[in-house]
């Protein structure tokens, strides 16, 4: 790469490619989609609110003439509709370039999903595993396809407790549960590429965390409002490691990206290294073998 920041500039046209991006109606998957729509990108906006999805998308293209953006319905709160989906878009599509596992909520109250599953690692994690799965094959036979998870400096507190991944036996804790939703998508991703490391022409599956970036999903979160105005940067700045990890052509299997500055809040993007227990590969290899027990969805992987 060249000695200059990397930014929009070193994107290269991305005329002809399709890329979903989950939860784009908002803050780094709304800046995503414009980017890259504005490259040239056949942009699949999936989204669990249609009508905003619709409103945002036509946005897009009053600022980019002849933008091509198709909005699609999954909520990664519910199984099913992640399967249903998956289908259609298959049936409709021949190829997939890159998926953009963006969409996630952040220190919310207790829930559950539909299927029972503690909100953020249901969301975070288990929707994207899901969705991801039911994808592949698809990504498989699309030549130089990727696959981008979104992670967070505060996988760094997360330690996922295996015995209890849905709050069943213990007193909630949200940002424990946000950040343990986070390391696993960093054992996601390594698992993944362990698991391609052997296929010829396999997608590659990087990952990225916008540092401190202002947007709505912290808006459950006091202490990130009160502190933004000092530690934060704006979507723009925030959306360039993802975008990064999505179309650098140096990206390798398991490439993390995040800002450069002062404890990765905030910076232009650049290669990171995540902490010590998100490489653990026995925890991954049991994520990996809880999550296709939770959701039902194995993974197709051949060479």
């Amino acid at each position: 790469m060249s000695k200059l920041e990397w930014g929009h500039d070193q994107i290269p046209d991305q005329k002809g490619r399709v890329i979903i991006i989950t939860g784009s109606t908002s803050g780094l998957g709304k800046e995503a989609a414009r980017v890259l729509a504005g490259k040239g990108a056949n942009i699949i906006m999936a989204v669990r609110n249609k009508n905003k999805g619709s409103k945002v998308a036509e946005l897009i293209k009053k600022r980019y003439q002849g933008a091509k953006i198709e909005v699609m319905k999954v909520d990664l709160n519910i199984l099913e509709s992640v399967r249903a989906f998956a289908k259609e878009f298959e049936n409709t599509h021949s190829r997939l370039d890159i998926l953009i596992n963006n969409a996630g909520i952040m220190a919310c109250p207790f829930a559950r999903t539909e299927d029972g599953f503690e909100i953020q690692m249901g969301v975070n994690h288990l929707g994207h595993f899901a969705l991801t799965g039911y994808l592949l094959p698809l990504l498989q036979r699309t030549s130089g396809s990727r696959i981008v998870v979104t992670s967070s400096i505060a996988h760094k507190t997360g330690d996922i407790n295996f015995d209890d991944i849905n709050w069943e036996k213990r007193s909630y804790n949200t940002a424990k549960a946000y950040s343990d939703s986070k390391i696993a998508n960093l054992y996601f991703t390594y698992e993944l590429a362990r698991k391609f490391k052997d296929i010829p022409n396999a997608p590659i599956v990087t990952a990225a965390h916008p540092g401190w970036t202002k947007t709505d999903l912290q808006r459950h979160s006091f202490l990130a409002r009160i502190l933004n105005p000092i530690f934060s940067q704006g979507v723009k700045q925030g959306v360039l490691p993802t975008l990064r990890a999505a179309v650098d052509e140096n990206a390798k299997q398991g490439d993390y990206f995040g800002p450069n500055g002062f404890q990765e809040m905030k910076g232009a993007p650049v290669k990171v290294r995540s902490n010590g227990r998100s490489h653990d590969q026995s925890k991954a290899a049991k994520l990996w073998e809880l999550s296709e027990e939770l959701t039902g969805v194995h993974y197709p992987i051949a060479g």
